[in-house]
C-alpha cells in the first residue's frame, strides 16, 4: 500500500440540521466488555443493531451526535483504564498499516462532555478525548524484543475539570539511540498545558496537525499549542495512528463519563 497516496476523509454530512454521518470506515471501536471487546469494519457498520455496542456507543437521536459511554470496567493490556474509544485504521480491519510524522496527518473533531462524575473530593473525574498513539513496526518489536507492537502514546488531551488539557511525551535522556528510544521506559510525560478557553460542558473543536518533527493542537481556531521539540523529531522513527472518544481515567465505584462526537474528520 502506498501511503503517500493514502486521502482518508472521515466525511461529515448535514442531515436534519444536525451534523451527521461520521464514516466509520477506518475505524475501529473498543468497549469497556469482554477482554475487551474490539469491532472493526464492516461489522462496526452495523453497531445500532449491535446488542454488546448499544449500551456503550450509540447515535443520539436528538442531536445525531456519536456517544461515547465508558465506567471503570474491561481495559486493554497495557491500561488498567477502561475506554470506549475509535481507533484509527488505514486499512480497514488491520492495525498493521500506520503513519509516520513524515507522512502526516490532520484530526479535527467537534464534541462535548456533556456529563461526568465526581470524585470522592469533589473533583471532577478526567477523560481522554483524543490521542495520537505509537506503534512498533514488526522489525523494531523484533529489535528490541518487546512483547507486543505498542509504544506510547506521544498525545493526550483531556477534558480537564472544564478545560482541555495536552499532554505529549519526552525523552528521559536526549542522548538516547534510535534504537534505545523504542522502548517505552525511554519516554515520560511532559508537565501537560492547559488552554485558557473554559469549555465545561459545551460544544467545543480540537484539531491536531502533525508534520515532520512537528504538531499542533488547536482549541475552537483560536488557541494553538505548537510542539517542534527535538523530542517530537526523534519520535519520527515511530508509527502513528489517530484516537478518538472516552479513554476514562477513574476506576471509583460508580464513576462514568459521556463523551459525544458530533463531527470528526481525518486526512492524510
Amino acid at each position: 500500500m502506498n501511503r503517500a497516496l493514502v486521502s482518508i476523509a472521515i466525511l461529515v454530512l448535514s442531515v436534519n440540521g444536525y451534523s451527521q454521518e461520521i464514516d466509520l470506515s477506518h475505524w475501529k471501536i473498543t468497549i469497556p466488555t469482554g477482554k475487551p471487546t474490539e469491532v472493526s469494519p464492516p461489522e462496526i457498520f452495523d453497531y445500532a443493531t449491535n446488542e454488546e455496542l448499544k449500551p456503550f456507543f450509540f447515535k443520539d437521536s436528538t442531536d445525531g451526535a456519536l456517544v461515547f459511554y465508558a465506567y471503570p470496567a474491561a481495559s486493554t493490556r497495557n491500561s488498567s483504564y477502561s475506554r470506549t474509544e475509535l481507533r484509527e485504521q488505514l486499512e480497514p480491519g488491520s492495525n498493521s498499516v500506520n503513519w509516520t510524522f513524515v507522512e502526516g496527518g490532520t484530526m479535527r473533531g467537534t464534541l462535548s462532555v456533556p456529563k461526568i462524575s465526581r470524585s470522592s473530593n469533589g473533583n471532577y473525574h478526567r477523560v481522554i478525548v483524543m490521542q495520537i498513539h505509537g506503534r512498533l513496526t514488526n522489525e523494531q518489536k523484533a529489535l528490541i524484543g518487546a512483547d507486543d507492537n505498542n509504544a506510547p502514546p506521544m498525545l493526550k488531551i483531556y477534558w480537564d475539570e472544564g478545560k482541555v488539557r495536552v499532554k505529549t511525551k519526552v525523552l528521559k535522556n536526549k542522548k538516547a539511540s534510535d534504537t534505545d528510544i523504542l522502548h517505552e521506559d525511554a519516554w515520560t510525560d511532559d508537565p501537560g498545558r492547559k488552554f485558557k478557553e473554559i469549555v465545561g460542558y459545551n460544544k467545543f473543536t480540537l484539531e491536531v496537525k502533525v508534520s515532520e518533527g512537528k504538531m499542533e493542537v488547536t482549541l475552537n481556531d483560536k488557541e494553538t499549542f505548537v510542539y517542534d521539540s527535538e523530542d517530537i523529531s526523534r519520535w519520527g522513527v515511530l508509527e502513528n495512528y489517530f484516537k478518538a472518544g472516552n479513554y476514562f481515567q477513574s476506576k471509583e465505584r460508580g464513576a462514568y463519563a459521556i463523551v459525544k462526537y458530533y463531527e470528526l474528520e481525518v486526512k492524510h
